[in-house]
């Protein structure tokens, strides 16, 4: 539980100027939002600790420190705020105002563009499953058919792989768009990501990955899964104040959970956990590039993401049971 005690100091505070900015009312809005971020970005956790793996020990302390304020603060409180500052034309003190004054206008302004954060969040988050699945170093393989079949194999040697179909969906997605905007905040997200995977490569030192590079990663990332957490949560109020106290111990939460499961060596217990988040990740991004053409429930997303950590959790507790045969040569 010591992983999770700043969480609960932050959940208690919270809860309690919910209380005192609103009442009960307000403390049931918060609650609900916090529930929400966490069924949203559970697998962001279990990404996030694979990632921590990989880093040195002073970037997993200073994702701590430093990513908590960023997440609750920067990405569901600062962000939306820019993105409605660049949309509307307005300045970044005019739009804190106008998020104040006039919150449905503000939200308003940030459904405009929404279409163009699904885009950027979509695309990013699809390159990142794709390395995933084309990862011919990995070792465990949980769904056989599709991880161990021979197709996935062959485009598996081919290094650009996720880049070509990244583009193939970007095309297909301007072609029915006929949308610039769209277009270009689509790849931008499929820039951003190969542009870190890049960089990272270039400075990552005998296998342990480059910390800034690692940090601006997990940042880009957490911001991905946090679109559809900002955007749904004008659902349930319209004061910013109150959604960024509920996403915001939501973020805590999901941040506590990253560093259990990497003090934990949770990922090396439930060896399918990984894999569950990233078709979770996949999940997530063709919802978010669905949704620039129909409109769907935040709780599918939660559900669905849910669904698959459940799933592979289950399935590596089933998979530790099973004992190890060793062949001995005669």
């Amino acid at each position: 539980m010591k992983h999770f005690k700043s969480s609960f100091i932050i959940a208690i505070l919270g809860l309690l100027l919910a209380i005192y900015m609103g009442g009960i009312h307000a403390l049931y809005i918060v609650a609900l939002l916090a529930v929400l971020e966490i069924s949203l970005s559970f697998d962001n956790a279990v990404v996030n600790a694979k990632v921590l793996e990989t880093m040195e020990p002073k970037w997993q302390e200073r994702f701590i420190t430093w990513g908590i304020p960023i997440a609750v603060l920067g990405m569901r409180f600062i962000f939306p705020i820019i993105i409605v500052a660049i949309a509307s034309g307005l300045g970044i003190g005019e739009t804190f105002i106008l998020a104040i004054n006039e919150p449905h206008e503000y939200h308003k302004t940030l459904v405009s563009v929404e279409k163009l954060i699904f885009a950027f969040g979509g695309s990013f988050l699809l390159m990142v499953f794709l390395s995933f699945i084309f990862d011919t170093d990995r070792e465990e393989k949980w769904i056989s058919i599709i991880e161990n079949s021979k197709l996935l194999e062959k485009m598996g040697r081919v290094s650009s792989s996720n880049m070509i179909i990244a583009t193939t969906v970007g095309l297909i997605i301007t072609s029915i768009t006929m949308s610039y905007e769209i277009s270009l905040a689509y790849f931008a997200g499929v820039l951003l990501y190969s542009l870190i995977a890049s960089l990272d490569d270039i400075f990552n030192t005998n296998g342990v990955r480059s910390g800034i590079m690692g940090f601006l990663y997990l940042e880009v990332l957490d911001a991905s899964f946090s679109f559809d957490g900002v955007i749904g949560a004008f659902a349930l109020s319209s004061n910013i104040f109150i959604i960024m106290i509920g996403l915001g111990i939501g973020a805590t939460f999901v941040r506590s959970l990253t560093i259990y499961m990497l003090k934990n060596e949770t990922l090396t217990e439930y060896r399918y956990l990984e894999h569950g988040a990233h078709y979770a990740i996949l999940a997530l991004a063709l919802i978010m590039l669905v949704k620039i053409f129909f409109h769907i429930d935040e709780i599918i997303v939660g559900t669905i993401g849910i669904i698959f950590i459940a799933v592979s959790a289950y399935q590596s507790i089933k998979a530790n049971k099973i004992p190890v045969t060793v062949k001995v040569e005669k």
